[in-house]
């Protein structure tokens, strides 16, 4: 993250020339330097940063689902070879049986 620059002088003088007393707009200042310190801004290296990670997120999740789905193919193909294979040797008793 990164700061903003603050020129506390021209602040000042600023807020003087409205009519601002020296010691209110010494203590404006300080209290908007404070303030403006806690605040973390993004750059666009960082922005730049979040969308790599966001992007290989995406492809990590995509192979996931592509094996999962993969997977769930093959146990689909394994139940239904089970179940033609058994209703094949139910067909063949009956017959046998008739």
């Amino acid at each position: 993250m990164t700061a903003i620059t603050f020129d506390t002088y021209k602040f000042i003088r600023t807020l003087k020339a409205a009519g601002v007393p020296e010691g209110q707009a010494e203590a404006f200042s300080e209290a908007f330097k404070e303030a403006q310190g806690e605040a973390e801004l993004a750059t666009q290296h960082d922005i730049t940063d979040v969308r790599r990670d966001i992007r290989e997120l995406e492809q990590r999740l995509e192979s996931k689902i592509d094996k999962v789905a993969s997977d769930l193919k093959v146990d689909l193909i394994k139940w239904v070879t089970g179940a033609l294979i058994a209703q094949a040797a139910v067909i063949a008793t009956l017959v046998k049986l008739l």
